[in-house]
């Protein structure tokens, strides 16, 4: 039976009923979000979901809460919150509400959850402290949505609701950017295997436009590959690949001359006509035509590799 009511607690609210609410409210457009902890609104009944409240997790019977004794843990131990059990069952049919072709339906939902949902759940019950990402905790989103609280003295009643809402409208934001970005970097994929075929053995790889690389050049084992070349709105980006997720180490940098040069100086520098910037940190340089950008590029290959 379609919900009339997607029910949480009242009071102050945390990041997981607010993303969980993110998810059931685009899957039920039609219900009522209801704020209460009143035993009429927090007892299973075929009319509702509840959520992070009523100390219960049956999935059977729509009651979602991990606050109770022997509350539900991950195959690896690690525990839910409300989050992690709604986008347990119901993420995929909200994927598939969003668009994403069902080829990526499975992937996208464990990335999500990997990356989005468990650090949330994680927060929530404990686990881990916001403090573990040092002078950026106070930045992290679970923190960042609990700012929009009302203040303490606050004397409107409804207050709370209205917050909440407010904190549903940002919460949206961030999970459906989110799950834009990763079924993007599948849609990419396919595009940057396509392109490593083409460019062969070479070191230079071409795409027609920017879009996500590393997670396919990794994949695909292009470990050969040291600099992509793609177009931009009014110019050409040569750029390096990281050697690893974490960090901006690269395979090769750009050439030591170019650093922090632009326009005639950078074409000084390089010898190649077009040559418009070179960023000081050598990761990125920019040309204003596709030949430009390309002879750029074998220069930097010329340069990374002598001696090998």
């Amino acid at each position: 039976m379609i919900p009339n009511f997607l029910v949480t607690h009242s009071g102050g609210f945390h990041a997981d009923e607010v993303l969980s609410s993110v998810i059931l409210t685009r899957l039920f457009p039609q219900a009522r979000v209801v704020r209460s902890r009143a035993p009429e609104w927090i007892t299973p009944g075929a009319d509702r979901i509840i959520y992070d409240v009523g100390g219960k997790y049956d999935a059977a019977e729509r009651i979602f809460d991990h606050h109770q004794r022997g509350a539900p843990l991950r195959d690896d131990g690690q525990p839910f919150s409300s989050f992690g059990l709604i986008w347990k069952h119901y993420g995929r049919d909200y994927l598939t509400a969003v668009g994403l072709p069902e080829a990526h339906i499975e992937a996208v939902h464990a990335s999500f959850d990997a990356s989005f949902v468990l650090p949330v759940d994680l927060v929530d019950n404990g686990a881990i402290s916001p403090a573990v990402a040092g002078p950026l905790a106070g930045l992290t989103l679970p923190a960042l949505l609990e700012t929009l609280k009302p203040v303490f003295d606050e004397t409107d009643p409804a207050a709370d609701d209205r917050c909440f809402h407010g904190a549903l409208a940002i919460a949206r934001s961030f999970v459906e950017a989110k799950i834009a970005q990763s079924a993007a970097k599948l849609r990419a994929e396919s595009l940057v295997y396509q392109a490593i075929k083409d460019a062969g053995e070479g070191r230079v790889l071409e795409l027609r436009m920017g879009m996500p690389f590393r997670p396919a050049i990794v994949k695909a084992g292009a470990d050969h590959l040291l600099f992509v070349v793609h177009p931009r709105e009014k110019d050409w980006c040569l750029t390096g690949i990281r050697r690893a997720d974490e960090g901006f180490e690269l395979r090769a940098d750009l050439p030591a001359a170019w650093a922090g040069l632009t326009d005639g100086d950078l074409e000084v520098a390089c010898g190649v006509k077009g040559a418009s910037f070179c960023h000081n940190g050598r990761f990125i340089a920019a040309a204003k035509t596709r030949e430009a950008a390309l002879a750029m590029a074998e220069l930097a290959v010329r340069e990374a590799t002598a001696g090998q």
